[in-house]
């Protein structure tokens, strides 16, 4: 099922279900009962009720089973609200204890929830199964989104640490128990990052031999199969710390990684705890090794081999050999040659027969022998040794004791141990060496990358019965890594109080944790425990009791340290770690701590003939040897040990060392924590052990990180959020209206009178202590539940008073309804009223009433008739006049346009000169744009060959600068070595001067000792001869002569030992000779290298030549800058000629627009702005061409000042080169010291040829300066016969060198401030270029909007020429009528006030409508939101729908299984039924059988009777016997006959009756059997229907609460859309009147479009700016070609330079003889070469710079293109526009002039008659035109606003039409959807139908199967009577009773025959007796 749904849905997996969390029944539910959690062993912790308090106690309710218990207050932890619950972050909860954080992981993790954030940690829970949230999908899910926006995820761990890769160093730790899934995660943290950062998509290396990312992930199995193994706990343990560091350039893709490890359990490759395996390697190359494999690696069974403890334990759901093919092709896929992968395994195969290895102890010593040795030549020839060597080395080792070497006998333990130190660190450095090869082919980049990401694999805290020293490890870097995570949460805590303004005094919690590291890693004062651990290793009697001794002694008093508190205790001694004690076992740390080796096997595996075990075994120098463990133990302690004390280094130093580093880098970069956490140990999915959890969370650092939570503020909320949750709580303390949120919050904390200490108030933020937001939860949950008893009791009132008052009314009705019936009763029985009742309807009079009033109703009708035909004569009587007035007025309008037309036609024919004058303009400047367009393109060929020669440049520094610093670095360690073995030598050279001293001694010695038998001879032969003369004294001669052979047998012994020293001595010798070759040939080597360093100093001054004729380039550059400068000059010059052209065109324009503008008020205003506008642009721009003279002028003297400086360093350069072939002294000694070099450089230097063959094309110019150096080769072939006499010159023009280099320091400096101000100068002239491109789009803009303006006045104009032709008509009458001047003037001032008063309602009207336009686009805004709601309304019901889809699908499948299940369980019905019938034919077959058997049972029984009677009849006729004897033989015969066929059919009838009873009870057992099964069968399909029906009832109402759902969304949306249909009328109401508004408003805006003309002079203006722009880019050109020249020359002399470096080169080596006498300048030639080298680093330097200065000129140079294309679609809009404005301008002329004529025609007649009233016209005629100007200008706006509603509107009505769409969709959906719900109901009612049916059959059967069953009962019954009857045997007796009736028993059946029958069978028998008496 989990996996089925995990494929179905993996967000089920990822998100929380939230309405499950928000459920108020929970919430109310917490705070009816108070909960809180209690300690229980069983599940940890247990939620309860608090019920009562009774002091330090509290009686508590569990809340499971309901039991009370008392518990101590301090036990109890408090309960988050259940708001909190399953939160993805523990850090927000509330009440931050043990029991919250273990709760919600619980939930979490069985809801499959297994990734959950505390704070900085994400807690990982292992689900012991395969989860469906690591595919791509996932991780395309995770990328590009931030931590908060995703739920928790180590992929979401992994993004965020990639985003901020990108700007620092990341790392991510992972921490955990072994098998809580750190490798997993890992793993993915891996995957995430090859996937999201793969380098393939963005670059292609050709030479890599797979993809870098493929070769990442592979590196994960070869680690695994040599560092990992099965436990108890984890079938695939790391049993090693890694640390992996993946390398990302700039752009974020993986450039290379690098893999660090930790602490590798090597003691497991010798022997393993039970259940569990070794390393896999070793299973995979045992299981999955080919045949020539095992042959050539020496390979045997699992159980040949020792260090395989347990044999072979395979891995459930793994298989080895699968696994050994998979090692071997990711080790292909890493680029392992076959050579490497062979002796890999070849060292894993010795490994394995280091075990097999077995020594015996002999019988008289204890010194071990090995009695067979075929292991130990396996293992030889693995690992390329000698035989007898290697027995020697294990058996009897050369131990140093003193200054002496001997060996000593090994016993078998001591022999044994080596033997398995040995494979520990063959094993242990095979790892090493597999990671550095791993390191090797992942580190692609030759410098490091840009950024990192670190992820840290590491084993968490360890608390065992007993911890030893690889525990002491694990614990301390734990708590370092604790420290550290300490101190980056208070950082960013910190972080966060500092930006929200809190005061908060930092606490560094990470110095809690310092004593206990300080206990750990203290060097001194008092020393920690790894310090004293080191010092004991030195000591020789040290063992590890005395290492505790001395431990408590120095740290008996440490806060973190404790003593065994019995002596009885196993630990010696207990550390108090930040998770726990731990106690620690001291057994043999000395010898972990020094990890001793049998040093004489480690020489032979140094020299062995095999390179990849030397390789191994490199480091013999710095490994323990047996000598100093020898030391520890015996009292012998040679000063030696003492001189090797710093050539090795204990296990604690590297570890310590490694700690170190690898916390530098964790506290450089920025951390993700990852801790897994191991449910169970069972590996049980679905299991969670409580306690097993909390010590993990406790070991893993989650409950410190809580504990520091808990010291600050870890909950905070919003401003906004806290004011909406809890404002219920403070009613009245914010006031209404508007208040900002920290102010509203502020007043709500004083409301609730919460302690100081309990919150802070931030900028943005609130912030509480932990379980502070839980109380106000708990009192906004009361005060929720008082204001709904409150509102539910009003509710209640309400509707009873309701009630009662419907009762009163009712009873009222009641009353008027009895007293109306009452009087109707008293009426109805009198007979007036009757006849009342019936003569009432035929009176006449009421009719009469009624056509009265119908005949006044038709009278009014008429009036009103005609009433409206007078009023509408009226009208149209009005209306024709107003028609002929309007007829005469259009007549003159007529002859106005007449005339207009032919001024117009005028105009036309001037504008049509203008225009092709314009055209030719055009055609001048498209030709120039097409000649810049050509040098833009010759211009970005160049820059691309510059741009390609400018890459090869830089390629070939940068290979050159790589290949120095590595030549440096090989230098370094070359000269380090040199020192080093220069100090051996003279250690050797001291030892050999001793032993050479000794050896004299000895020869003295020896000479004395043979000069004493030289005498003693001499004496022998005197008593020879006085041997005659003394006889008497032979005896005790005899004696003396006896006495001296002893003592020269002595001597001899002695000198024999002399001998033996003398010949190791020589032996000693000659080793340290052949040492002393091996350095003279190392001397010579470097000799070699010294001269290949020599020729790359000839190299470098070529390098210095080439840097020389790019000099020479940028001259040239800088000349034709000079040229390109003048043409510029002269550009600017033409460019300045046209602006005066264009001002005096400009100032005619200016005239004619004087001659035509009005001589209003209002216009000359605008003019005189014009006018200053146009002033200050020309002194703008007057201004700006003084900055670019000035700038011109200060270029030009840079220039010259720079040409100047050149020529003199070319001069400088020439004699340089003189002094250069003169520094061979000191590049000679330079030269020694680079010796490694030599190769590298050959490369380079064929490289750099073969490059610069390819440029050979552009050296052709350069042949001319090729002959000048031919010539000064001559010259100096010349001088080298006379250096001697010029040695002394040479210091002088050493020194002239000198001088020239600071020149040249000095030259190019000044070079980079004249680039530098270049530079700025082309900033400042692209800036200009951008104002002035910003200023002509404002000017457009302008432009437009006037424009607009003048089409208005336009409008406004023809509307005062109507006006003015209607007062024209209104004088014509006042002079006719000059009686009636004083109505018109008062009409006149009446219709005034009227416009007034129609202005101000048009003011008001206008007002109104931008209040209108406001509310529009607030409704638009709600609209928009609306829809945006209901689209995500829509979204949602599209999912429901899909969903119901789906769950229709699945019920759909459901039916059709359950029919089918019906289908058979209807066949099975019907075959039990064919198989009951069966059995019920059979059962009546036997019952017939039966009763066929009991009829002749009454057959025989009758037949008995028979003879019975004749029996007895014979009896009594004994006196007869005599007379017929042989008629009763022959009767009696006859009966014996008669008898035995009796007998034989009772036996056939027996055996009958078994048969029957056999199958009777088959066929009983058959039926019960068949009953049982039909009853279970029943019973299983009853309980499968019965949850079949439930489910589908479930789903019904589901689906049904998901259709009311729909329903109800459905009405909401209708509501929402009848809205919005009313709020649409209502805008089309108001987008009418405002398009009314709109039109009223047009008429009058067109007033403004005189303003016009003044744009044309800023047009005109903009024209000018834009020719001097183009002026500047061609200065910028011809900027950009002297650039190009000048790095043509510096090429030049680049060239130029290596020719002169390879003649340096000839004359070096002709001059090499005659330098090395000249040992006295060789330091002053060395400073002058590094000097030089310092020089070329700074033309370099500059070289490169002048190339970023050539990219930025190159893009520069693309802006101003860009530029003068936008320029150019500017001026043809601008050309369009000025023949618009031209044209507008002509006919505005034209109005004007006639205008004037009848201006003065009126004033002419009227002047003399009609003065006052025209004036008093003419000031209200100004007034009328400012009203106007205002209205328009209003207009003007509010048309704007109309447009953009317009179009607002059209959006609105196209997502209205969308959102009708889209529910007619929903409508048809939904409608298919009740059309499918009734289907299923049917199918419902059918399915439960069938059910039904199928029951009662059941019944039925079971009713059938009962009767049967009975029917079976009696029949057995029957049978087992007549069984029983017939076993007897005996006669079948017939009782006689008196009541006349007998009973005849046949086996329990009784047949009753009456004495009639009984009568009638004697009688029969009767019969059948005369005969036989006869």
């Amino acid at each position: 099922m989990a996996q089925r749904s995990g494929l179905e849905d993996p967000e089920r997996y990822l998100f929380v279900d939230r309405a499950v969390i928000y459920n108020p029944a929970t919430q109310a539910d917490w705070t009816a009962k108070k909960l809180v959690w209690i300690p229980s062993e069983r599940h940890g912790f247990e939620a309860a009720s608090i019920k009562e308090e009774r002091g330090d106690e509290v009686m508590v309710e569990l809340a499971e089973n309901g039991k009370k218990a008392m518990v101590n207050k301090d036990d109890i932890q408090k309960m988050n609200p259940p708001k909190f619950s399953k939160v993805e972050d523990m850090a927000e909860l509330t009440c931050l204890n043990e029991a919250s954080v273990l709760h919600n992981l619980k939930d979490r993790y069985y809801s499959g929830l297994i990734y959950t954030y505390s704070g900085l940690f994400c807690v990982v829970i292992n689900p012991y199964k395969n989860l469906p949230i690591y595919s791509e999908n996932i991780i395309e899910m995770y990328r590009g989104k931030k931590r908060h926006e995703m739920p928790p995820h180590i992929y979401a761990i992994s993004e965020s640490a990639y985003r901020c890769m990108l700007q620092a160093y990341v790392h991510i730790s992972s921490r955990g128990e072994s098998g809580a899934g750190k490798t997993e995660n890992t793993k993915k943290v891996i995957q995430y990052l090859a996937h999201v950062a793969s380098s393939h998509k963005g670059r292609k290396d050709h030479n890599i031999p797979g993809e870098l990312e493929r070769q990442l992930l592979q590196a994960n199995p070869i680690l695994e199969s040599f560092g990992n193994a099965k436990t108890v706990k984890n079938d695939n343990s790391s049993r090693f710390g890694k640390f992996i560091r993946i390398n990302f350039d700039v752009t974020g893709y993986i450039v290379g990684a690098n893999i660090e490890t930790y602490l590798l359990e090597k003691s497991r490759a010798v022997r393993q705890a039970k259940d569990e395996r070794t390393f896999h390697i070793f299973y995979q190359l045992l299981s999955g090794a080919g045949e020539h494999l095992k042959s050539d690696l020496l390979l045997e069974g699992f159980n040949n081999y020792r260090f395989l403890s347990n044999g072979y334990i395979p891995i459930p759901g793994q298989q080895d050999k699968d696994n050994f093919q998979e090692t071997m092709e990711a080790m292909h896929i890493m680029g392992f040659s076959h050579e490497e992968i062979l002796s890999m395994l070849k060292v894993v195969s010795s490994v394995l027969q280091f075990g097999n290895i077995s020594f015996k102890k002999e019988r008289n010593t204890d010194q071990a022998s090995m009695p067979e040795n075929t292991v130990a030549q396996k293992l030889c020839h693995l690992l390329g040794m000698n035989v007898m060597e290697f027995t020697r080395a294990i058996l009897t080792p050369r131990i140093k004791v003193g200054r002496d070497y001997v060996q000593k006998a090994q016993t078998k333990e001591q022999a044994d141990f080596a033997v398995e130190a040995l494979a520990k660190a063959t094993y242990e450095r095979l790892f090493r060496w597999l990671v550095h090869r791993i390191n090797k082919a992942l580190d692609r980049t030759k410098r490091q990358g840009a950024s990192f990401i670190g992820i840290l694999d590491i084993a968490g805290f360890e608390i065992f019965e007993l911890n030893s020293f690889e525990q002491l490890c694990i614990n301390y870097t734990n708590e370092k890594l604790q420290q550290l995570f300490n101190h980056t949460m208070f950082i960013l805590e910190q972080e966060e109080y500092q930006r929200e303004g809190i005061e908060w005094n930092f606490i560094d919690f990470g110095l809690d944790l310092q004593p206990c590291i300080d206990l750990i890693e203290r060097p001194a004062n008092p020393p920690g425990v790894l310090a004293l651990l080191d010092e004991e290793c030195w000591f020789p009697k040290a063992t590890d009791k005395t290492f505790v001794e001395k431990l408590v002694q120095e740290q008996g008093s440490h806060s973190k340290f404790q003593k065994p508190r019995q002596l009885k205790d196993k630990a010696d001694f207990c550390i108090i770690h930040y998770a726990g004690k731990v106690d620690y076992k001291a057994d043999e740390w000395l010898m972990k701590n020094m990890d001793p080796l049998n040093d004489n096997v480690a020489t032979l595996l140094h020299q062995s003939s095999d390179r990849f075990v030397a390789e191994l075994w490199k480091d013999v120098d710095r490994i323990v040897g047996l000598d100093q463990v020898t030391g520890m133990t015996e009292t012998a302690f040679g000063s030696a040990y003492k001189t090797k004390k710093g050539m090795f280094r204990t296990v604690g130093q590297l570890y310590k060392e490694s700690l170190t580093k690898l916390m530098a880098t964790l506290r450089n970069t920025n951390p993700n924590f990852v801790r897994c956490i191991i449910p169970n140990h069972e590996k049980r999915a679905g299991k969670l052990d409580p306690h097993l959890v909390l010590d993990q969370l406790r070991c893993n650092g989650v409950l410190e990180g809580i504990r520091i939570c808990r010291q600050g503020f870890p909950n905070r909320i919003v401003f906004q959020e806290f004011r909406q949750r809890y404002e219920i709580l403070t009613p009245n303390a914010i006031p209404k209206g508007f208040m900002d949120g920290k102010q509203a919050c502020e007043r709500m904390i004083r409301a609730l009178e919460l302690d100081p200490n309990l919150y802070r108030i931030g900028q943005s933020k609130i912030f509480f202590r932990a379980g502070v937001l839980a109380h106000l939860e708990e009192e906004r949950d009361l005060k929720i539940t008082d204001i709904i008893i409150f509102f539910q009791a009003v509710c209640r009132g309400y509707l009873a008073r309701k009630a009662f008052a419907k009762k009163q009314q009712q009873l009222s009705a009641l009353k008027v309804l009895q007293r109306n019936c009452a009087a109707y009763l008293k009426l109805r029985h009198w007979q007036w009223w009757r006849v009342f009742t019936k003569v009432k309807p035929l009176l006449q009079v009421t009719r009469q009433e009624e056509e009265l009033q119908a005949k006044d109703e038709e009278l009014l009708k008429v009036k009103e008739k005609q009433t409206k035909v007078e009023g509408e004569l009226e009208e149209m009587e009005r209306k024709h006049q107003q028609l002929l007035e309007e007829k005469n007025i259009l007549a003159e309008q007529l002859q106005a346009e007449t005339e207009l037309f032919a001024e117009a036609e005028e105009m036309r024919a001037r504008l049509a000169a203008k225009k092709q004058e314009l055209e030719e303009i055009l055609h001048d400047l498209e030709s120039r744009v097409e000649e810049e367009e050509e040098r833009n393109q010759i211009l970005q060929n160049e820059k691309k060959k510059m741009q390609a020669h400018i890459q090869d440049l830089e390629e070939q520094l940068d290979e050159e600068e790589g290949a120095r610093q590595k030549l440096q670095l090989e230098k370094v360690t070359a000269e380090a070595k040199i020192k080093k073995m220069e100090e051996e030598i003279l250690l050797l050279e001291d030892q050999n001067s001793k032993f050479i001293k000794e050896k004299k001694l000895m020869e003295d010695r020896i000479a004395e000792c043979s000069s004493q038998l030289a005498e003693e001879e001499e004496k022998a032969k005197n008593l020879a001869k006085i041997r005659n003369k003394q006889e008497v004294m032979i005896t005790d001669l005899e004696e003396r002569l006896k006495k001296e052979e002893k003592t020269r047998q002595e001597l001899e012994k002695a000198k024999r030992k002399l001998d033996g020293e003398t010949t190791d001595l020589q032996d000693q010798i000659a080793e340290l000779q052949a040492q002393i070759d091996e350095l003279k040939i190392q001397l010579a080597k470097k000799e070699e290298e010294l001269q290949g360093a020599l020729a790359r100093g000839d190299d470098e001054t070529l390098h210095k030549n080439n840097a020389l004729k790019v000099v020479r380039e940028l001259q040239a550059q800088i000349a034709e800058l000079q040229e390109d400068f003048e043409s510029e000059k002269a550009s600017r010059n033409k460019a300045e000629k046209q602006k005066r052209d264009l001002s005096e065109e400009l100032e005619a324009l200016k005239t004619e627009l004087e001659d035509t503008l009005d001589t209003t008020a209002a216009q000359q205003e605008l003019r005189t702005k014009r006018e200053q506008e146009v002033a200050e642009l020309k002194k703008a721009l007057e201004e700006e061409t003084k900055n670019h003279e000035a700038q011109i002028q200060d270029m030009r003297q840079r220039h010259a000042t720079a040409l100047e400086e050149l020529s003199e360093q070319l001069e400088q350069a020439k004699r340089f080169k003189a002094n250069l072939e003169k520094n061979k002294q000191g590049l000679e000694t330079d030269n020694k010291e680079l010796a490694c070099e030599v190769k590298v450089l050959q490369q380079v230097k064929a490289e750099s040829e073969h490059k610069r063959k390819k440029l050979d094309a552009q050296v052709q110019e350069l042949h001319a300066k090729v002959s000048e150096g031919d010539r000064l080769r001559a010259e100096l072939a010349e001088k080298a016969n006379k250096l001697q006499n010029e040695l002394d010159n040479v210091s002088t023009l050493l020194e002239e060198a000198e001088k020239k280099g600071i020149k040249f320091a000095k030259d190019a400096s000044s070079l980079e401030s004249q680039l530098q101000d270049t530079q700025e100068l082309l900033q400042e002239e692209t800036r200009q270029k951008l104002n002035l491109s910003s200023r002509i789009r404002q000017l457009e803009e302008e432009k437009n909007s006037l424009q607009e303006q003048q089409e208005e006045e336009e409008e406004a104009r023809k509307n005062l020429e109507k006006q003015v032709l209607a007062l024209q008509s209104q004088l014509t009458d006042t002079k006719k009528k000059v009686d009636d001047d004083l109505g018109t003037i008062e009409s006149l001032e009446e219709a005034k006030k009227k416009l007034l008063k129609d202005v101000e309602a048009l003011s008001q009207r206008l007002e109104e409508k931008a209040l209108a336009y406001d509310k529009l686009e607030k409704t638009k805004n709600r609209l928009q939101q609306e829809l945006d709601d209901l689209m995500v309304d829509l979204d949602h019901q599209r999912q429901i729908v899909s969903n119901l889809e789906k769950k229709q699908k699945k019920f759909d499948q459901l039916l059709a299984e359950e029919k089918n299940i019906s289908a058979r369980y209807a066949e099975e019905r019907d075959r039990a039924e064919a198989e009951a019938r069966e059995k019920e034919t059979k059962a009546l077959s036997l019952a017939r059988a039966l009763e066929e058997a009991l009829e002749a049972k009454e057959e025989f029984e009758r037949q008995n009777k028979q003879l019975r009677a004749d029996m007895e009849d014979l009896m009594s006729s004994k006196d007869d016997v005599g007379k017929n004897v042989h008629e009763l033989e022959k009767s009696k015969r006859a009966l014996e006959q008669q008898v035995e066929e009796m007998r034989t059919q009772l036996e056939e009838l027996e055996d009958e009756l078994q048969a029957t009873e056999d199958a009777k009870l088959r066929l009983e057992v058959n039926m019960q059997a068949m009953k049982a099964q039909f009853e279970r069968d029943l019973q299983t399909r009853d309980e499968q229907n019965e949850e079949k029906k439930r489910l589908l009832i479930k789903q019904v109402r589901e689906l049904e609460a998901e259709l009311e759902d729909e329903r109800k969304q459905r009405a909401l949306a209708v509501a929402s859309k009848k809205k919005m249909e009313i709020d649409l009328k209502d805008l089309e109401a108001q987008i009418e009147a405002a398009n009314k508004a709109r039109d009223e408003v047009i008429k009058q805006l067109r007033k403004l479009q005189a303003q016009m003309k003044d744009y044309q002079r800023e047009l005109e203006e903009a024209r000018a700016s834009r020719d001097e722009i183009f002026a500047q880019s061609k200065e910028s050109e011809k900027k950009l070609k002297s650039l190009e020249a000048e790095i043509l020359q510096l090429q030049e002399e680049l060239a130029s330079s290596e020719r002169a470096r390879r003649h340096a080169e000839q004359e070096r080596d002709e001059l090499a003889d005659e330098i090395a006498n000249s040992a006295s300048g060789k330091s002053a030639l060395l400073d002058e070469k590094r000097r030089l080298e310092a020089r070329i680093a700074q033309l370099e330097e500059e070289l490169e710079e002048e190339q970023s200065n050539m990219e930025l000129l190159n893009d520069r140079f693309r802006k101003t293109t860009l530029q003068v294309d936008t320029l150019n679609a500017e001026l043809a809009a601008e050309r369009s526009a000025a023949q618009k404005s031209d044209n507008a301008r002509q006919q505005l002329e034209r109005q004007n002039k006639e205008l004037k004529a009848k201006l003065q025609e009126l004033e002419g007649a009227v002047k003399s008659k009609f003065k006052a009233t025209i004036s008093a016209l003419e000031a209200k005629i100004g007034q009328l035109e400012e009203q106007l100007e205002q209205e328009a200008k209003e207009r003007a706006a509010a048309n704007k606003l109309v447009r953009r509603t317009e179009k607002k509107l059209k959006e609105i009505f196209m997502q209205v039409e969308d959102e009708r769409r889209h529910a007619d969709q929903y409508k048809e959906q939904m409608e298919k959807a009740n059309a499918r719900m009734k289907q299923l109901k049917r199918q419902l009612e059918e399915a439960e139908e069938e059910a039904t049916r199928a029951n009662a059959s059941r019944r039925k059967l079971q009713r059938e199967l009962d009767d049967a069953t009975e029917a079976n009962e009696g029949l057995s019954r029957e049978v087992s009577t007549l069984k029983n009857r017939l076993r007897r045997g005996g006669p079948i007796s017939f009782s006689s009773s008196r009541s006349g009736r007998r009973q005849l028993h046949i086996e329990g059946a009784s047949l009753e025959l009456s004495d009639d029958d009984t009568e009638s069978k004697t009688s029969d028998v009767n019969e059948t007796q005369p005969p036989q008496s006869e």
